[in-house]
């Protein structure tokens, strides 16, 4: 499955949880998630993506396994469905709201739970998420940069060339402005 389809069905399911086993089970996908697209991202993404879609990768892979769940034990992941990135602008900004909203939830269930063990968990697993939405939002800013030299060398190119492209002197050849 296409990994901004994927980001979207996972933010309907944590949309969609009911309790903490739902939003525990959910935080794990996400983070699981985020740990497929960062190691997609550090392999096939553009270079200057690479360093932090491994950090990227790494966390999810590190925060995963804090929180305690079946899914988490039997390494069922959704993620294990992603296939593709088409839009990698449009998956990173899916993916930081999806952290977002799973901190929050996670937030949730710290508050009301008075069991010790879980409430660290919560804690470690939202460290995890905020760090992972750092690193997304790291790769968001390298992707505008890209898209603004590339505007930059358009202008430039669209500059040197004139109004009505490229003015041509004698015989074909280019020439400065008449």
């Amino acid at each position: 499955m296409e990994a901004e389809r994927l980001v979207g069905v996972s933010r309907r399911a944590l949309a969609q949880s009911r309790g903490t086993p739902d939003i525990i089970a959910e935080a794990w996908q996400a983070q699981a998630l985020a740990q497929a697209i960062g190691s997609r991202l550090a392999v096939d993404g553009p270079k200057e993506l690479r360093g932090e879609a491994r950090g990227l990768s790494e966390i999810g892979g590190r925060s995963s396994g804090a929180l305690d769940h079946p899914a988490a034990r039997a390494g069922v992941a959704r993620a294990a469905q992603l296939s593709g990135l088409a839009d990698q602008r449009a998956t990173l900004t899916g993916l930081g709201t999806l952290l977002g909203e799973v901190g929050m939830a996670l937030v949730g269930v710290a508050c009301e739970t008075d069991e010790q063990g879980l409430y660290w968990q919560c804690m470690e697993a939202i460290d995890a998420a905020d760090e992972s939405m750092d690193r997304v939002h790291g790769m968001l800013r390298r992707l505008d940069e890209q898209e603004r030299e590339r505007q930059q060398d358009l202008e430039r190119g669209r500059e040197r060339d004139g109004p009505y492209g490229v003015v041509r002197g004698p015989a074909g050849s280019a020439a400065g402005p008449p």
